[in-house]
């Protein structure tokens, strides 16, 4: 009885804040309408484990949109599948000063399929609900509950839902039986408390009177400020698959077991390999051959259906279809090696996400697989869901970061490339032959390597008609007219990618007087400074690593030569490097550019000292060589 009692109160207490309605906007905290487009009034969630494979969420939540930056959040989005049901919706609409102006219905809440552009085979589904206002501001309310049958993860929970939102008050409560094993994480300096309520435990954690956030430049996100909880379970049930969670081994053991059996190829297929691997002299040949067959022959499509999710659709399934998801092309990749001889292992990895937690093992940090081959001398990785990358490139949204490997014996975390500032290069030279009216041709020459090779390969692929329109638009030196251009990939099997672009400018000289002005860095010149932010809250850092190396040679106008050309110029930081030399050679202007940039994450406090370097490179971008008549 006693238990009993104690979760009736509990419980009283949850559906007593969830029936706040005061939700009038002149009530609202004046720290927390600053830099605001939106402030959480109230949030509560509360998820139930009933056990190993069930649970049940009780959600609401109360957002006041201030302005219309923040209609974004004015709608209920909320994903389910078969193995999890969303019922008991409520949803109202409030005006400014909190009173209610609409109860939405069933009917006004959308059921659709959650199938995006590359997906064919997909379970999941939405409930979806827009809110619409004509006036600011305003506020949503809804609440839902879900029931859950099947449990891979719990739901993550963080205050701040991104730049631009405040929080008046959130709360999460996770309740367990004693004898239930989970783990969780949180971010620094959250308190959790707990309550034994007879044979259950909860866990609370609360936030309230947060201040928004502004966007803030090179952002690399705002969990440092913003309080999280992250939290699975040990060992689950799903699909009929049972498995634990409580450290990556036994993650990837799990994986493993998954896919046992999956690697059979059809006779025809293991015929065909051994055909087009039969003048190989190297594995790494061999690599090369199969990989460019897997390239050439499959394409991607997203499969996500239960259990099949997570488990690769069989090898023999994809000889025949010649398409899979990312996990079932990287297995089939598995399967061609291993009829070759050559073993391989799936990758476990977040595509543009942080590195594995290697203390901390759960399946929403990771969001895509591909394939590793560990040889004698180096170990080769492989993206096998690209038509396009060669052999090894991964992509700088791949590189760096902790992955987990799954092998026989379980899971291992290794780590993957990293592709530093000299590799993701960018080296350009370019000849400008320069007339008196301020006009000029000019040609230039690119040769693009890794990561700056991935940011210009979408240009081969456009129709001629956009790639011109592309072409001109970017172009920091006006084009006048456009006369050819070309973008080739010589070698399909590594990263680098040539462009050769040439056009006749318009003016890009200004005169005063009997003397011309030329700005002698056309090319590749930092046009502003990052905005300075003050009290800056977020770490920051550039996107990857570079190294840019510029050559430009001007030929000068008939009748002219130089009167002045500006000083050499070095700039040294942590952030990176950067030099800038003029010289005359003949008739000519030489000028070399080198900058290189570290993507190191920095800390806030350093974000004036990179402001700082940014606008000594924008002064010495600006540099002008002074051009005079001769007698």
């Amino acid at each position: 009885m006693k238990y009993y009692l104690s979760l009736a109160l509990a419980l009283l207490g949850i559906n007593t804040v969830f029936a706040q309605t005061d939700y009038d906007v002149a009530k609202i905290p004046e720290n927390l309408k600053k830099d605001a487009i939106v402030v959480i009034r109230n949030e509560e969630s509360f998820f139930d484990v009933k056990g190993l494979g069930a649970a049940k969420m009780d959600y609401k939540i109360a957002i006041t949109i201030l302005n219309k930056a923040g209609d974004q959040y004015g709608e209920m989005a909320e994903v389910y599948d078969k193995f999890s049901s969303i019922y008991n919706i409520k949803a109202t609409l409030y005006d400014a000063a909190g009173k209610k102006v609409k109860d939405y219905k069933s009917s006004d809440i959308k059921d659709q399929s959650l199938i995006s552009d590359f997906s064919i085979f997909e379970d999941n589904r939405l409930k979806l609900l827009k809110f619409i206002s004509v006036t600011y501001p305003y506020t949503i309310e809804y609440s839902y509950s879900q029931d859950y049958n099947g449990l891979l993860s719990f739901p993550s929970w963080h205050d701040l839902k991104g730049f631009g939102v405040s929080v008046e008050k959130s709360a999460y409560t996770i309740q367990k039986a004693k004898n239930y094993k989970m783990r969780y994480i949180t971010s620094s300096n959250l308190k959790t408390d707990s309550v034994i309520n007879g044979e259950k435990i909860q866990y609370k954690w609360k936030s309230a009177n947060v201040s928004a956030v502004a966007e803030e430049p090179l952002s690399t996100g705002i969990d440092n400020i913003s309080a999280w909880v992250k939290a699975a379970p040990n060992q689950f049930e799903y699909d009929g698959s049972t498995g634990n969670f409580d450290n990556w081994k036994n993650f990837g053991s799990w994986l493993f077991t998954l896919n046992q059996g999956g690697n059979k190829l059809p006779e025809a297929t293991r015929l065909m390999v051994q055909n087009l691997i039969k003048d190989a002299k190297t594995p790494k040949e061999k690599i090369r051959i199969l990989y460019h067959h897997l390239q050439q022959n499959t394409r991607y499509v997203s499969v996500q259906l239960g259990i099949g999710g997570f488990r690769p659709i069989l090898a023999e399934k994809v000889a025949q279809v010649n398409y899979g998801d990312c996990k079932a092309l990287s297995n089939y990749m598995k399967a061609l090696l291993n009829e070759a001889g050559i073993a391989s292992n799936l990758i476990v990895i977040g595509n543009d996400m942080p590195s594995l937690n290697p203390n901390y093992s759960s399946m929403g940090q990771a969001n895509h697989m591909i394939l590793c081959v560990p040889l004698e001398k180096d170990t080769t990785f492989l993206e096998c869901t690209s038509q396009y990358k060669p052999m090894g490139f991964i992509g700088y949204s791949n590189s760096d970061r902790n992955v987990l490997m799954v092998t026989e014996d379980g899971g291992k975390i290794v780590h993957t490339p990293v592709y530093n500032a000299k590799e993701n290069y960018q080296i350009r030279k370019t000849k400008i032959i320069l007339a008196e009216d301020g006009t000029a041709d000019s040609e230039i020459r690119s040769t693009y390597g890794n990561a700056q090779f991935e940011e210009n390969f979408s240009m081969t692929l456009m129709e001629p008609v956009e790639l011109r329109k592309r072409i001109i638009e970017e172009s920091s030196i006006p084009v006048a007219a456009l006369t050819s251009y070309k973008y080739l990939q010589a070698d399909k099997t590594v990263p680098v990618l040539t462009e050769e672009i040439n056009f006749k400018t318009n003016p890009i000289l200004t005169k005063g007087g009997d003397k011309l002005f030329l700005v002698v860095n056309q090319i590749n010149r930092r046009e502003s400074v990052p905005l300075k932010v003050e009290n800056r809250k977020t770490y920051f850092a550039v996107p990857f690593s570079y190294n840019d190396d510029d050559e430009i040679n001007y030929i000068l106008p008939k009748g002219y030569n130089v009167e002045f050309i500006p000083k050499d110029i070095t700039i040294t930081s942590e952030f990176g490097s950067y030099s800038a030399k003029f010289s005359i050679k003949d008739n000519t202007i030489v000028y070399n550019r080198t900058q290189t940039m570290n993507n190191k994450k920095y800390p806030p406090e350093k974000y004036g000292e990179y402001v700082d370097f940014y606008k000594k490179i924008y002064q010495a971008d600006k540099q002008k060589a002074v051009l005079a008549k001769t007698l």
